[in-house]
């Protein structure tokens, strides 16, 4: 079913318990900052349980934050309204029962009071439920969600390599022209290890890690053909490329001003785009692709998370776009590993070059590296503005990579 929010006199006041709470959260966009917060709506989905609907505007952030909260004891008690303690509501039973009791689809089940949440870096937050995973969106947007759409379509031409879509739940608001996902719950994977964990250990331990990613690379490529089958192609121009870095340079810059010192090399690479002869075809692409969107089970990669890159606005995650944006997010996730990962100077450079390689082997990728090298950029550009916002201390890993992407070292096309 699709539920709808409706404006409600007391939620102002709910949003009063919640207001110094949420931007503790990893998934509230605007750490550091001043925010304007509002309440859009809320959604009673059962008599102990409301989905309150946020407005969070602050400079060039504005999005809408999905918060469910259940009324009543739980593991994190945020407040009180009217007596009654208010909890977190996104792994609390009562919540789950009623998600599930809602969502269309096959769904799945379960025992909701097994339910466990996923902690670490997430802009959504996750519930293992079952036998399967839920994903509680947090940014919340009108229209088709590509994290339901594209699993979908992945699953209909029949690839391996993605969890399949259990239940997904839709609702309507105040402003919003269509409906919007508020959640998908996909098929678990058993006996999975998060590609990034796994990464940052093999370069603890200073192991390749050419051998996994050389196969990350197949299964990527394999992706791409897959979404070429389930929704085409489109035409490509290399000065649209050119723009999207300007662009990109442009937005970052309004965002982080120290990076103004890169405005000479990024205008170099976006030279370099623009003497290309050609660019490939535009494709539905994964949209933002690292090494924190994969997981290996029983020596497998699984691709998932295909909703894009969370700060972008939906119609942008989900028009079509070069496959070789997905290699050069994987690409940048490798840097990311190996800093994580404790590795610094000659050795970092050694193991960075050892597993890029095997990822471009893995995907038979042997030319477009000045668009690889553009298509990083854009990437570490968009990494600057998430980490001064999210993660301050990580902002270092994607200046460094600033610094060598727009470097005066050769580039040539291959």
């Amino acid at each position: 079913m699709t539920v709808t929010a409706r404006t409600d006199p007391d939620d102002a006041r709910l949003l009063e318990v919640v207001r110094d709470w949420m931007p503790s959260k990893r998934w509230y966009p605007a750490k550091g900052v001043t925010a304007d917060l509002s309440v859009v709506g809320g959604i009673d989905l059962a008599d102990d349980v409301r989905i309150l609907l946020v407005r969070v505007h602050a400079g060039s952030i504005d999005v809408v934050l999905q918060v469910p909260l259940v009324f009543g004891t739980g593991s994190e008690v945020i407040g009180t309204f009217d007596g009654r303690p208010v909890c977190d509501g996104a792994a609390h039973p009562s919540f789950l029962r009623a998600w599930l009791a809602a969502a269309d689809g096959p769904g799945i089940v379960a025992d909701v009071a097994t339910a466990r949440m996923i902690s670490g870096e997430q802009s959504n937050t996750s519930v293992i439920l079952g036998t399967g995973i839920l994903k509680v969106l947090r940014a919340v947007a009108p229209g088709e969600n590509p994290d339901v759409d594209v699993p979908r379509h992945l699953v209909s031409v029949g690839w391996p390599n993605v969890p399949a879509p259990l239940a997904w739940l839709q609702a309507t608001w105040p402003g919003a022209d269509q409906p919007g996902y508020l959640g998908v719950l996909a098929t678990f994977v058993d006996a999975a290890e998060d590609g990034f964990e796994l990464a940052c250990s093999y370069a603890g331990r200073g192991e390749s890690f050419a051998g996994p990613a050389t196969d990350l690379g197949a299964v990527t490529l394999g992706m791409h053909e897959a979404l070429v089958s389930s929704y085409g192609v489109a035409p490509s121009a290399v000065d649209e490329v050119a723009r999207a870095v300007e662009g990109r340079f442009s937005w970052a810059l309004s965002a982080v001003p120290s990076l103004a010192r890169f405005a000479d090399g990024v205008a170099a690479v976006v030279a370099e785009v623009r003497a290309l002869p050609s660019a490939p075809p535009r494709q539905r692409v994964h949209g933002d692709l690292h090494l924190g969107q994969v997981l290996r089970s029983h020596g497998t990669w699984f691709i998932t998370d295909f909703e894009g890159e969370p700060l972008a606005p939906l119609d942008q995650r989900t028009r079509p776009d070069l496959a070789v944006r997905d290699v050069a997010g994987l690409l940048r996730s490798i840097d990311y590993a190996a800093a994580v990962g404790g590795l610094t100077g000659d050795d970092a450079a050694a193991w960075t070059s050892d597993a890029r390689d095997g990822l471009l082997a893995g995907y038979g990728l042997d030319h477009h590296a000045t668009l690889v090298r553009a298509l990083e950029l854009d990437k570490t550009l968009y990494e600057a503005v998430y980490e001064s916002r999210n993660r301050p201390a990580w902002l270092p890993i994607a200046v460094a990579g600033l610094e060598r992407l727009t470097s005066d070292q050769p580039r040539a096309e291959r």
